[in-house]
């Protein structure tokens, strides 16, 4: 095998998968705001469980569990219900925090624990019926469509993209730490957070 049958196949995976992740979503904004204000190890949790979760349905999806995903549409129907009511209430939840600026300090922010933080992106994560379109559908089919070994290489590229992805937005969130010492800066976040969520909430419930 050489060179064009495993490097090209991973860079094409690579290059797929991020361009699918890196979006305005509910998961990524929630990975964002943690990389602000958590602590390392919760955010290593939380980017793990990200990365990790993709690298599962990725390697679901080309060995073809997408097809039994299409297979059984009621699945979907169930987590998105349940996704639904999820993203709603973090919206809400977020609205109230940019609403009041007691809470919007950094010391506080930073009392998420890691079990919150696990808890709250396993939801974000699977409990969102466009990661399995996304994930074990789209990318799962992407990655057939290459030869019977090509797919594994494209797949690895996928994978790796992921974590990358993640990985740079949970610790290179911390950057911007010096402009979140200000209220009004967490007051900001929150408010896009809050519309964020809201709206993929009611875009996922209309099926749009």
């Amino acid at each position: 095998m050489n060179l064009a049958d495993t490097l090209l196949p991973a860079l094409f995976g690579f290059g797929t998968g991020l361009a699918l992740i890196i979006a305005i979503g509910a998961q990524n904004a929630y990975i964002l705001r943690l990389g602000i204000a958590g602590k390392n190890r919760t955010v290593l949790a939380a980017v793990l469980i990200c990365s990790l979760s993709d690298a599962v349905l990725i390697f679901a999806g080309i060995v073809g569990i997408g097809v039994l995903i299409q297979a059984a549409p009621a699945a979907l129907i169930v987590v998105q219900v349940l996704g639904v009511g999820f993203l709603l209430s973090y919206g809400v939840f977020a609205a109230v925090r940019a609403f009041r600026p007691g809470v919007l300090v950094a010391a506080a922010t930073t009392q998420v624990s890691t079990r919150a933080a696990v808890a709250t992106t396993l939801a974000l994560t699977w409990l969102n019926p466009h990661v399995y379109l996304d994930t074990l559908i789209f990318l799962g089919s992407v990655a057939n469509q290459q030869g019977a070994n090509e797919r594994w290489w494209w797949g690895v590229g996928a994978i790796t993209g992921s974590f990358a992805w993640f990985f740079a937005l949970g610790f290179g969130a911390r950057m911007l730490r010096p402009l979140f010492a200000k209220r009004s800066s967490w007051r900001v976040l929150d408010a896009f957070i809050a519309v964020v969520m809201i709206a993929l909430g009611v875009r996922m419930a209309f099926g749009v």
